[in-house]
């Protein structure tokens, strides 16, 4: 459900006839109920059943290019069931038109990996924990009686290979204390503890104690209320567009200049966009077939006993999209604003609305091109960029991350991750300087750790049948032909096989790789192309052979390219919590599949390694990071030539 930010949303007419779906859009709340009417009605459901996750089964990329408005549509959703009471788990798919099950088939927690983590099972874990009598014995030698404002932090348990956790369902759990409800709770961390918690069992199964270390005992409030009168001297800033956004909003159909795109939300992925696509004169030449944040690794530095674990996977583990926040006018979207609501399921298979999750509007971005013609009496012309913004925020525990895709007027895609939020703490001796750590406040460390995002790029650059190049930018060596030594150039690489798939960037070769089409020519007889240019950043820095780089292989290149495939869905696999690693695009690389001239799946991982500063304490102002696609010979000019000057107003350009 769509709607305007700065309009009362129209009454909703109960007798027009639904829009015709079409096979890639986002869940119903109608196809969520239907899943487990079908699912109960096959015995598979009873009061101690959950579901972690319902997702539509998309169809291929063929059978989607092919879809036709209006024609019949095959809805399957793939369900991820989890018995509460046993801890046995399965996966079904039901076909939702027909109300028929399809499959099912019970899930190996040893080889499948479990379920992500349930939103009950936070309050289950907190509860747990607090009952323990060793955890509550290790808080009174800390002098810490009174737990009714302690915080059991529920955090993915990982896979470190301990025998005595095979099978079993699991959380760890760090403490922390607040001064009342609303303190922020990682102010004061209760250093060397930490609960392993048996979900299914409801009881902890080991306690870790490194020995107590004073509670960081500073406040660190960051509401307007605790941090001294506001300042006074900044003036409205307002954004107007009198006749509306230039875009438009046809049930999932998004367009604005020439793009045209298909939105989508699911619970695990949080935004996903389907089928963008550009009109080019009289041609509407397709760009990506789908394109998504598929993984979010958030690895630990800090070596100790009580730390060493820490690894979350954002979105197999906690489902990003079902932690999207409601964004507010003003104060996450500035501008005129196109709200859209998703529908995802909650623990119990209801489905579940989420207000304003995804946001849309357009923003001025600077100069897009000039030129003053010296040649002319310095008659200057020029025009503005215009970005269309697509984005969404979700909270994931302590941190905060807003995702941004852009698309420009010159056919440019890019998408952002801004990460803000709390960064998450630990306690030592007041003045302790950790090599691991950064200390924010009298015994408040902050740990280093690193932000490594997965990307997933299904390109369909002019058509499906694509190829990858990488490309370097070289040095000529000096000779007959290079006398001075100025000579550079490229030097692409063609990626051929899944065996080559795992690639690392070169900033020193200003590598990027170029998405190529070779059955489409551009004007001067070369294939058309668009080129993924990535930021700088290291990959995973756990060492080969730790548990993390065997759960997080993905992180360990900057780019894989493999073969699009039914069930190739995740860069680490369907089921990463507590999974030993060793799936998705390590498995998916193996030598002996072409990649050339064929449908593709890009995997890209970037995102900043965070050493944290005292002015991330104690709210972190925003670390942005991303890549962009750029056309790169895929048009036969500037695509934005046809754009208009601004005018109609101060401030504006005028000839």
């Amino acid at each position: 459900m769509a709607h305007s930010a700065t309009e009362p949303q129209p009454p909703k007419d109960t007798d027009a006839a639904p829009a015709a779906p079409h096979p890639l859009d986002p869940l119903t709340a109608e196809e969520i109920t239907t899943v487990r009417d079908v699912l109960r009605r096959e015995g598979l459901v009873d009061g101690a059943t959950r579901f972690p996750l319902v997702l539509l089964d998309e169809p291929d990329r063929h059978t989607a290019a092919a879809h036709r408005p209006g024609a019949p549509v095959t809805r399957r959703l793939r369900v991820t069931l989890l018995d509460t009471g046993t801890g046995a788990s399965a996966e079904a798919v039901v076909d939702v038109g027909a109300r028929v099950l399809l499959s099912h088939r019970p899930l190996d927690p040893g080889a499948d990996g479990q379920p992500p983590i349930l939103f009950e099972e936070y309050e289950r874990c907190d509860a747990i924990v607090k009952a323990d009598p060793g955890w509550r014995r290790a808080m009174a030698e800390r002098g810490l009686t009174d737990t009714s404002l302690a915080v059991c932090a529920p955090l993915a348990a990982g896979n470190f290979g301990r025998a005595e956790e095979t099978g079993r369902r699991m959380l760890r759990s760090l403490t922390f204390l607040r001064c009342e409800a609303a303190d922020n709770p990682f102010a004061h961390p209760v250093g060397g503890l930490v609960a392993d918690v048996d979900l299914t069992e409801r009881r902890v199964v080991r306690l870790v104690d490194t020995g107590a270390v004073p509670v960081p005992t500073e406040c660190g409030r960051y509401e307007a209320g605790f941090n001294g009168p506001a300042r006074t001297d900044l003036r409205p800033l307002e954004i107007s567009q009198p006749q509306g956004p230039s875009f438009t909003l046809d049930g999932h159909r998004l367009a604005w200049q020439n793009w045209s795109l298909r939105l989508d939300f699911n619970s695990r992925e949080g935004l996903v966009l389907h089928e963008l696509s550009f009109r080019d004169g009289d041609r509407v030449r397709p760009v990506l077939h789908r394109a998504s944040l598929a993984e979010m690794a958030v690895p630990y530095a800090d070596p100790g006993e009580d730390r060493n674990w820490i690894c979350y996977l954002d979105v197999g583990e906690y489902t990003l999209g079902r932690n999207a926040n409601a964004l507010r006018l003003g104060c996450d979207c500035l501008g005129e604003i196109v709200y859209v609501d998703a529908v995802v399921p909650d623990d119990h298979g209801n489905p579940q609305t989420l207000p304003n999750a995804i946001c849309i509007h357009e923003e001025d971005h600077g100069l897009l091109w000039k030129h003053t013609n010296m040649f002319d009496d310095f008659a200057a012309d020029s025009r503005r960029s215009r970005r269309l913004v697509v984005s969404y925020i979700a909270t994931l525990g302590n941190y905060d991350y807003g995702f941004y895709w852009y698309l420009y007027q010159d056919g440019t895609i890019e998408f952002e991750v801004k990460s803000t939020g709390l960064v998450q703490t630990s306690a030592a001796e007041p003045g302790t300087v950790s090599p691991y750590a950064t200390e924010l406040a009298p015994g408040l460390q902050a740990p280093f750790h690193q932000h490594l995002f997965c990307a997933r790029l299904d390109p369909a650059v002019d058509g499906h049948a694509n190829t990858v190049e990488e490309v370097d930018v070289v040095r000529l060596p000096m000779g007959p032909d290079n006398p001075n030594g100025n000579a550079f150039t490229t030097r692409a690489t063609p990626v051929t096989d899944s065996g080559e798939a795992g690639r690392l960037a070169d900033p020193a070769a200003g590598r990027r790789w170029r998405i190529t089409n070779p059955a489409s020519a551009n004007r001067t007889g070369r294939p058309v192309a668009y080129t993924l240019t990535p930021q700088e950043g290291p990959t995973l820095l756990a060492q080969p052979g730790s548990p993390v780089a065997a759960r997080v292989a993905y992180a360990t290149k900057h780019l894989w390219v493999t073969r699009s495939a039914p069930g190739r869905r995740y860069p680490d696999g369907d089921y990463p919590n507590q999974h030993p690693g060793g799936a998705g695009v390590v498995q998916w690389s193996r030598p002996g599949e072409s990649l050339e001239n064929t449908a593709l799946t890009l995997w890209h991982c970037f995102g900043p390694t965070h050493l944290p500063r005292l002015e991330d304490w104690p709210v972190m102002p925003v670390d942005r990071c991303g890549f962009t696609l750029r056309p790169t010979g895929f048009f036969d000019r500037n695509p934005a030539l046809d754009l208009p000057r601004e005018s109609g107003g101060p401030g504006h350009c005028t000839p």
